[in-house]
């Protein structure tokens, strides 16, 4: 992975992380065990932010308090956007976010850190984006950027539109309208949709990647379970959310290069894999400019990465301690292993665990 900023060696705090939770990050102790923790960690730490990261989270929460359970740890899926405001506002000791910290963002201040101290992006979940669909008859679905920006901007509002008959040749596509369904609130995962139809389908899509849906076409849903159940209960609708939601849907394969791709956790990786670092930031600061414009059919390129926000320094020593710790078994091998057997996700690669582990090492 093109990853350069931090070169020294994996923090000995993630050892002990992982010493604290390996007890068990699958298995509660059995009714009666009477057992000890050896846990010393004790408090209440309060996340807010995207609801890609809600299956992971749930998963998360419960191995750690599992192995430290004199700890509480509440994350409230409320999107990218409101985790972002809340963090920055001190409502939360850390953001879960789809999109990493603007740079005007990060020009401002931060309630919860430490005086004249800023906030880091740390990657810790990695998953496709689904283009799922709810249209009677039509079992698989070819698409590609160019079409799905048309259909997202209201450019094409019928499924038997010459553009998408063309890209689905054998599909009985009805002669009926188009709903295409969108996040009606902040999120990280519609910045990821639309900067991917940016830079793929630029003709057709001049709107600027954003964390707000940008166009009054269609049906706004409330996050990720909104969009879910809008495109469920609809007819002849289509939407876009965290593959980990997309349950009995329809899934359409976007065109990469000349060929249609299904979304799979490991296409998605290998598209992060291979993209850089965002320029001029802090040297702990994991924010990844995604290769949109792959033409390689084994990558996904319609991917998000999802980042915990939290800050160089606290204010609070005892809440960097926590974040400290459970950042760090987030990203750890035995926290991705749980966001790839509760939510799908696609574990971080050893490079870039080992920069992000390096990074959390920072925290003070």
């Amino acid at each position: 992975m093109k990853l350069s900023r931090i070169a020294a060696p994996a923090a000995l705090f993630l050892t002990a992380a992982l010493a604290l939770s390996a007890c068990a990050a699958n298995e509660a102790p059995a009714a009666g065990d009477s057992t000890e923790s050896a846990s010393t960690l004790t408090g209440t730490l309060t996340g807010i932010g995207a609801s890609s990261q809600g299956s992971a989270q749930e998963a998360w929460i419960a191995a750690f308090q599992t192995a430290n359970p004199d700890v509480t740890i509440n994350y409230d899926p409320q999107g990218s956007g409101a985790g972002r405001e809340s963090f920055i506002s001190g409502a939360a000791a850390f953001a879960g976010s789809d999109s990493a910290l603007s740079d005007e963002e990060l020009s401002g201040a931060f309630a919860s850190c430490a005086a004249d101290t800023k906030a880091i992006d740390l990657p810790v979940y990695i998953s496709p984006i689904a283009v799922v669909y709810n249209v009677e008859g039509v079992d698989e679905l070819n698409l590609d950027a160019s079409t799905l920006a048309k259909i997202f901007s209201g450019a094409i509002t019928t499924w038997d539109d010459a553009a998408i008959k063309a890209l689905n040749p054998d599909a009985t596509l009805p002669s009926a309208a188009i709903t295409a369904v969108h996040r009606s609130d902040d999120s990280g995962t519609t910045k990821n949709f639309t900067d991917y139809l940016g830079k793929v389908a630029p003709s057709d899509w001049a709107e600027k990647a954003a964390d707000a849906f940008p166009f009054q076409t269609g049906e706004g849903a409330q996050g990720t379970s909104g969009v879910i159940q809008a495109v469920t209960n609809g007819s002849n609708t289509i939407g876009y959310a965290d593959a980990s939601k997309a349950g009995d849907l329809g899934v359409a394969k976007i065109k990469v290069g000349e060929e249609f791709v299904e979304y799979s956790a490991e296409a998605a990786a290998a598209v992060v894999e291979e993209s850089p670092l965002v320029e001029g930031r802090e040297a702990n600061d994991i924010a990844i400019s995604l290769d949109r414009e792959t033409t390689d059919p084994s990558h996904y390129p319609l991917v998000l990465v999802s980042y915990i926000i939290a800050c160089q320094e606290y204010a609070d020593p005892a809440q960097a301690e926590l974040v400290k710790a459970y950042v760090g078994y987030l990203a750890s091998d035995e926290g991705q292993q749980e966001a790839a057997t509760s939510a799908g996700a696609a574990p971080l690669s050893s490079d870039l665990a080992s920069k992000v582990a390096d990074a959390i090492a920072t925290i003070k």
